[in-house]
């Protein structure tokens, strides 16, 4: 399978994943029967994501230049420890990995695994010599080299499992949104988006606020109930009724719209269902940017509000370049 083959699979991929042929809306359910938190709006659009912002011809096209990829490489079997936070969130170090040609052992997570067979199996179907290159395993053995995503405890124990071995260890992040007071209703539709997409469990969902002093918050709460319907997601509500009833138990202030519930706390990760703000004094905004802590910065001048989930191919996790990482093995 040469590189041409891998990127015309790929390709092919990134039109199945937009189809609704009845074999993907069957596993797009059985995905969400498996896990709940993977609602069908949420699965559609990282797949759309995923076919548009990964999979098309020009973005791989670019992607290919800017490396000058060729068949020239020396395969390495590269083991994959998936998260399972949202839909196929391990999507583009599978990508990596397979299009600079080695081959791969991924352990994939139980909360994620519905999705992954299914397309595993597909591109089996779709190219006799995918299977060798591409495999899923209970334990990762073997490898020459690894890269693991997981939470900042599991990290730790990545760091020293594979410590011998070149490797690419991902902690968990989340990331935060700076506003000024002076943003329109579409940019406060827009952060909507950040904050809400995937129940707000990704790494670059926006689950913190840095708001001016006297900030006003009715026309956020306002925009953010277009995720109203959260209120019908069993899981969802639940959260959202144990942190009111502790919010409330312990008489702290807090501000709300029925779906979501606003909170002033310094920390930068809110349970399910909440979202954190801290305030700032008005000409005196803090200097935010990515670090080991945050993924993404939304904002003006920083990433436009709506956009924190939609990566494109250079946009590595963590900052650390994985195709210059498999390529330098």
């Amino acid at each position: 399978m040469d590189l041409q083959a891998r990127v015309d699979l790929m390709l092919k991929l990134g039109k199945y994943l937009q189809s609704e042929t009845p074999e993907w809306q069957e596993a797009q359910s059985r995905a969400f029967y498996h896990n709940p938190w993977f609602v069908p709006e949420f699965i559609q659009l990282a797949a759309n994501s995923i076919a548009t912002r990964f999979l098309s011809e020009d973005a791989l096209s670019q992607w290919i230049k800017h490396y000058h990829l060729n068949d020239s490489v020396s395969p390495h079997t590269v083991g994959i420890v998936m998260a399972g936070n949202i839909p196929l969130v391990g999507f583009h170090d599978f990508l990596s990995v397979f299009i600079s040609g080695h081959y791969q052992h991924i352990k994939l997570s139980s909360k994620d695994e519905v999705l992954w067979k299914h397309l595993f199996s597909l591109l089996d179907s779709w190219h006799p010599d995918f299977s060798a290159r591409v495999q899923h395993a209970p334990n990762l053995k073997d490898c020459d080299a690894y890269i693991a995503t997981g939470s900042t405890n599991t990290s730790r124990y990545f760091e020293t499992y594979f410590a011998k071995y070149p490797h690419i260890i991902r902690k968990g992040k989340t990331s935060v949104a700076l506003l000024t007071g002076d943003e329109t209703p579409a940019d406060l539709e827009s952060l909507a988006h950040d904050v809400h997409q995937y129940f707000g469990r990704g790494c670059r969902s926006v689950t913190k606020l840095y708001v001016p002093e006297g900030y006003d918050f009715i026309p956020m709460l306002e925009a953010f109930k277009s995720f109203q319907w959260f209120a019908d997601h069993n899981r969802y509500k639940n959260n959202f009724d144990y942190q009111l009833a502790l919010l409330m138990l312990n008489g702290q202030y807090y501000m709300t719209n029925g779906s979501i519930l606003l909170v002033e706390n310094d920390a930068l990760v809110p349970p399910v269902s909440m979202l954190y703000y801290s305030f700032y004094a008005p000409g005196n905004a803090p200097v935010l940017k990515p670090d080991e802590q945050i993924q993404c910065v939304a904002g003006n001048g920083q990433i436009p509000f709506g956009q924190t989930q939609l990566p494109d191919l250079c946009a590595y996790a963590d900052g650390v370049d994985t195709m210059q990482f498999l390529l330098g093995l």
